[in-house]
């Protein structure tokens, strides 16, 4: 779990990154888990986007992959939203 500073933080951070994983009209599938596992693993802090045909809402896409990803959900605002997962044996941003 994420304090508000670290959290605040990793948004300063995210505010520079594009966007590197979209969920489509499939919606949050088993592809896509694997793909954001993969890149919170070597990235620890990625931006996705919802699109417009996705059957999901950002927020509940947020959710749904932090919760299958162990990851923390960062920021969500309007499509896009921003998940961080510490890597235990190679950390790329430090957390105060």
């Amino acid at each position: 779990m994420l304090t508000s500073k670290q959290r605040a933080n990793l948004r300063k951070h995210a505010n520079q990154m594009e966007t590197i994983l979209q969920v489509g009209k499939s919606g949050v599938v088993d592809a896509l888990i694997a793909q954001v596992d993969g890149a919170l693993t070597a990235r620890e802090l990625i931006k996705l986007r919802v699109l417009e045909n996705a059957p999901v809402f950002a927020r509940e896409a947020a959710v749904e992959i932090a919760e299958k990803t162990g990851a923390d959900v960062v920021q969500v605002i309007g499509t896009r939203f921003v998940l961080f997962r510490r890597n235990p044996k190679k950390p790329v941003y430090m957390l105060d």
